[in-house]
């Protein structure tokens, strides 16, 4: 964790990152460990996170956890940013007529921030949770979100990506990706080929303004045990429909970054 340079507001805000990181209740000992803050800084920027609830410490098992102030702010940015209030009547009727994982994202800072999730009739094990950030140029519905973002937003968005192979089909250049991403545009849709997770393949759409703004991605994902691309192309109808409903039913959404102009 690099320290912030934005002052002691920064600097907490490292510490409430760093505490929601192991998404679990966790000790002074080991935010300690991992922090850039000396021993009395961490403790005191600790303590008065305490003291304004945005953590909660526990005496009895001397772990700090988000406090109730915090999930109270995260509840109200989430139905005001999130996409997955006015989308969930749809995922959920996409989910019960396909039986596979549906996927709702949202790009946030170069990255796929997964809003919502349904797992399928009968669930594999897989890196996507609701609430969890991914990669966008191995994913997906990354890739379908990138595709529709106009030239300036892809340039800035394609130098925040980083690259990593995860398998032997993940895109691992710029210009690879460029080329994947005007193929989506032509098409419609993308497909993640075991690009993020091996045995792990989906089809995605954008959800799109009526003015083309992106405003979110939708996918379905299945196991190679029981799916083929094929099948999944075979989807795209579908998934177009929930996404154009989704779309349609976010027309009056006001945009944040709108809302704060």
């Amino acid at each position: 964790m690099a320290a912030s340079a934005d002052g002691t507001v920064g600097k907490a805000l490292d510490v409430l990152d760093q505490v929601a990181e192991y998404g679990r209740p966790v000790r002074f000992g080991e935010l300690l460990e991992a922090s850039e803050f000396p021993k009395a800084t961490l403790y005191r920027l600790l303590q008065t996170l305490v003291n304004q609830r945005m953590l909660r410490y526990d005496s009895d098992r001397q772990t700090y956890a988000p406090g109730v102030r915090l999930v109270r702010l995260a509840h109200a940015a989430w139905s005001q940013y999130s996409i997955a209030p006015l989308a969930r009547p749809y995922i959920d009727r996409l989910s019960a007529q396909l039986g596979e994982t549906v996927h709702l994202a949202q790009l946030d800072g170069g990255q796929v921030l997964y809003v919502d999730k349904r797992n399928a009739r009968q669930p594999v094990e897989m890196f996507s949770q609701a609430g969890k950030i991914g990669p966008a140029y191995c994913t997906g519905v990354g890739k379908a979100m990138l595709a529709f973002l106009d030239p300036q937003e892809l340039d800035r968005v394609i130098t925040q990506q980083a690259f990593h192979r995860y398998t032997d089909t993940t895109i691992t250049s710029a210009e690879d990706l460029r080329g994947e991403l005007a193929a989506i545009r032509r098409q419609g849709y993308s497909l993640d080929r075991e690009e993020h997770e091996r045995g792990i393949i989906c089809v995605a759409l954008p959800i799109l303004s009526g003015s083309g703004r992106v405003i979110g991605g939708l996918s379905v994902t299945g196991p190679t045990s029981r799916k083929t691309i094929d099948d999944l192309v075979g989807l795209v109808p579908l998934i177009r429909d929930t996404a154009q409903s989704i779309a349609g039913e976010a027309q009056d959404w006001r945009f944040p970054e709108q809302a704060a102009q």
